[in-house]
Order: structure tokens, then C-alpha cells, then sequence
């Protein structure tokens, strides 16, 4: 697959004169493309052996990692044309017959404010998830519950292991970007569903090959973050929220519901697991309009 990328970088520098800069930043980012499409998407799909093998749910999975990753939007935008570009040279050279990235969209430019629930909407999809009475709907509604409680990446928590879990203190252990770890506590409801599922779920989607992984799929293996992204989606689908949900929108929930409920800023960067407050900043802009909201509701001529 390597061998069409340098064909392709080989274009852009004969035929279309790019800079040596622009295509050292081409080649970068479709060498990380191959080698997630090489990894399997991180585990969640099998590996393409040829381009004309990838397909749209690999791209969507390749979105999902870059978000999660929280590159900004701007080098999120940059990655994704390259990948686009790449794609629509393959199509032309007939390398692939259609090009599964010819509807995907990139990422607005600027600092657009993350897209966060409603306490309502929140409360819908977990009241949803609780609903499903399956051994793997109890993994579920834990996994939804310590998404929302600590606020983890998605990496983050398909990552977690059996030793991770602290039920008597009440905390998540998790070890996030740059190998940084961080201790999160857990409020009540919370601690219970994962009692619930250690109990219960867990024992029975158990085989000998499941190690330590915490959350496990119904073949005993570590849930992948494209397999726990489908079960959300089917949720958000059955609970009636139509904006589009993914798990970091319940990790932006998190940080939002925090600051606006008195939280401070330090606390919630700390909670979040972000090397530079400045990065946590962001939500200010959201919790500053629920507070014009507020003044607009209360004030008797702001109406």
C-alpha cells in the first residue's frame, strides 16, 4: 500500500511543484494513515490488505482516532485532505474502482466549541441503556456511566483493565496521552452499575483468553472503541438524540456540566487529564453562554 502513497507523493511533487515542506507534512500524515489502517484501526477492524479493501467505516474509525487524540481542528483538516486527496488519485489512476472518502467532510477550521448533551438528554440515553437487561447491556450502561462520571477518552476506557477499578475508594485509574497518569473519583451510581457488571456481566462474557481488559465483548475479547461506537450510536438512535453523538460528546458533557454546576477550571483540567490549562479554557465559552442564558431567563428587562 506504501508503494501507491509514494507514486501519489511522487505526483504532487512532479507534476503538481508542491513545496518540499507541504509534501514532508503529505507524507507524515499518510504514513500515520497506513499505520493505523495497518494496525487495524486500533484493534476494531480487520486490516486492509489493498486500498480497494478500505473502506468508509475504516475512515470513520480514522476520524474517531484523530479526535480522540484532540489534535486541533485545523491539523485534524489537514490530515483528512491528505487522506482525501490520496483517495481521489487512486480513484483516477483506477486503483480503486469508488472512493469510500468522497462524502466524508472535514473539520471546520478555527476553535469551534465542543458539541456538548443536556442534562436531559444525558439523563434519556442512560435511562435508554439501562433499559437493556443483556449481558452486554449491563457492560454498557457501566461503560456510559464511568465515560460520563470521569470524563475519560474512549481510548481510555476500552483500555482499562480489572485493576484499574477501585470500588471501595470510589476511584478510576486511567493513564492517558504522553503516558500520564491520573487518579478520578466516582460518585455513587456510577460505582454500582460496575458492581453490577463485575458481578454479574462481566463473569459471564468471561473466556480464559480475557486477561485483565475490564470491558469485554461477547467473544470474551477487549471491547474495541469501533465496537463500543456502534453500540453508542444504536443507543443515541433508540433514546431520540438527533445530533450526531460520539463518546467524546460525553466526555465534553463531562467537563461542561462540571464548570457550569461551580467546578473550577483547574480542577476539571485536572479531572480531564489536559497537560495545558489553555486547552481546557475552551469550555469557558459554553459555560459563559449558559450563564447569559440565566441573566436572560431571570433579568426582568432582558426578556
Amino acid at each position: 500500500m506504501w508503494d501507491d502513497v509514494e507514486s501519489f507523493l511522487h505526483h504532487l511533487s512532479v507534476e503538481r511543484g508542491i513545496s518540499p515542506h507541504t509534501h514532508s507534512a503529505y507524507a507524515n500524515d499518510l504514513e500515520q494513515f497506513v499505520a493505523f489502517l495497518s494496525s487495524g484501526c486500533d484493534g476494531a477492524l480487520p486490516p486492509p490488505i489493498a486500498w480497494s479493501d478500505v473502506t468508509e467505516a475504516h475512515l470513520i474509525s480514522y476520524v474517531e482516532h484523530l479526535a480522540d487524540r484532540e489534535y486541533s481542528a485545523s491539523t485534524r483538516a489537514r490530515k483528512i485532505a491528505s487522506m482525501k486527496s490520496l483517495f481521489k488519485f487512486l480513484r483516477r489512476e483506477q486503483r480503486i474502482s469508488q472512493n469510500p472518502a468522497e462524502a466524508m467532510h472535514s473539520p471546520r477550521v478555527g476553535r469551534p466549541l465542543p458539541k456538548a448533551l443536556t442534562v436531559e438528554q444525558v439523563d434519556r440515553l442512560l435511562n435508554e441503556v439501562a433499559r437493556e437487561a443483556t449481558n452486554e447491556g449491563v457492560r454498557d450502561i457501566a461503560m456510559l456511566e464511568l465515560l460520563y462520571a470521569a470524563g475519560l477518552r474512549v481510548s481510555e476506557l476500552v483500555g482499562l483493565n480489572l485493576r484499574d477499578v477501585d470500588l471501595e475508594e470510589m476511584t478510576v485509574r486511567c493513564v492517558g496521552k504522553g503516558g500520564k497518569e491520573r487518579l478520578i473519583p466516582l460518585h455513587e451510581a456510577a460505582v454500582a452499575v460496575l458492581e453490577r457488571y463485575l458481578e454479574r456481566a462481566r463473569p459471564a462474557l468471561a473466556t480464559k483468553f480475557s486477561g485483565e481488559a475490564l470491558f469485554l465483548n461477547r467473544k470474551g475479547q477487549r471491547l474495541t472503541r469501533q465496537g463500543f461506537w456502534l453500540r453508542l450510536q444504536r443507543y443515541a438512535k433508540r433514546s431520540g438524540i438527533l445530533t450526531r453523538l460520539t463518546p467524546h460528546t460525553l466526555r465534553h458533557s463531562f467537563a461542561t456540566h462540571l464548570l457550569t454546576g461551580g467546578a473550577t477550571l483547574r480542577h476539571v483540567q485536572e479531572l480531564l487529564g489536559h497537560a495545558s490549562i489553555a486547552t481546557t479554557q475552551v469550555y469557558t465559552h459554553l459555560t459563559s453562554e449558559h450563564v447569559r442564558e440565566q441573566y436572560r431567563k431571570a433579568h426582568p428587562r432582558a426578556g
